[in-house]
């Protein structure tokens, strides 16, 4: 059985903070729906941080410096791995003429919805890996091979009304409302993503509740973010292979697992190292401006 610090007391109470943080989100403060701007959208960005932080110091004060460095590197893995996502609901908001006051809402229930597969996966993960060792190896590979896939892949503008989701919800029900059908595809958006960033956050660690709990505490502060870098996401050109680093390695950590045992700062130190880099480069060597159709 896979070692937790989670008790069943830990497992309420977090549960019953995440449903107080969302009712207060959905019905105080964002009880209207209105346009987030940037300043708003960095004021709750470093309040979800500072929340991650706070919970961060309370698995230190807890359990330890081990757990708590855990929390802390899943917690950035997802975070980053989550800005991928971002530019893909940018597309979807634009495609579907979804107007900036009504975004909000939108990602709000996809976050309900992220909160249950996640959970699903998770749980999924960490009983595979319990029984089966080898799944370790597995996820090592899938995550080497996904990392080398985004560092070579063209970089294309996602259709969505070609995707396999627009597809069925066309053929079974094509009279479904705008708004649900805008979520539905948020969902499946998070559920590819969820693929790549479960099994990598499994790299750091095989405590399920912290693996939960760094996954959740990033998608509550998945909405703030969006807003944040709505603008400026385009700068960011070499995240994307920041990120398909990060993936690899973590990868190569799995699949030599049984060899050498890489300690978690210095995990750590290696995942801030390639996403800095990756921030700095971007800055250092803005993109090159399209040329304007004649």
């Amino acid at each position: 059985m896979v070692d937790s610090i989670g008790t069943p007391l830990m497992w309420g109470g977090f549960a019953v903070i995440v449903l107080v943080l969302l009712a207060l989100d959905l019905f105080v403060f964002h009880r209207k729906s209105h346009e987030v701007k940037v300043k708003e959208a960095l004021i709750w960005s470093a309040v979800w941080i500072s929340l991650s932080l706070a919970f961060c110091g309370f698995v230190f004060l807890r359990s330890g410096s081990g757990p708590a460095l855990e929390f802390l590197t899943g917690y950035l893995i997802e975070k980053a791995l989550s800005v991928d996502n971002l530019f893909v609901f940018m597309i979807v908001f634009a495609h579907f003429g979804v107007a900036p006051k009504d975004q909000h809402h939108v990602l709000f229930w996809g976050v309900i919805g992220a909160l249950v597969m996640r959970g699903l996966f998770i749980a999924g993960g960490a009983a595979l890996m319990t029984h089966f060792h080898w799944v370790t190896y597995v996820f090592g590979a899938f995550l080497v091979f996904t990392g080398g896939k985004l560092l070579f892949q063209r970089d294309e503008e996602p259709a969505p009304e070609k995707g396999l989701v627009m597809r069925v919800l066309k053929r079974v029900a094509p009279q479904l409302p705008k708004a649900a059908v805008v979520i539905i595809v948020v969902e499946a958006t998070d559920l590819v993503f969820a693929v790549d960033s479960i099994p990598a956050i499994f790299g750091v660690t095989t405590d399920p509740f912290i693996v939960y709990t760094s996954n959740i505490f990033a998608i509550l502060g998945l909405r703030s973010l969006y807003f944040a870098l709505a603008g400026v996401m385009g700068r960011f050109h070499y995240i994307k292979p920041g990120l398909a680093l990060v993936l690899g390695f973590v990868g190569v950590k799995m699949l030599i697992a049984g060899v050498v045992k890489v300690p978690v700062l210095v995990s750590l130190a290696v995942i801030v190292l390639l996403l800095a880099g990756a921030v700095a480069a971007s800055l250092l060597f803005p993109p090159h401006p399209k040329p304007s159709p004649r």
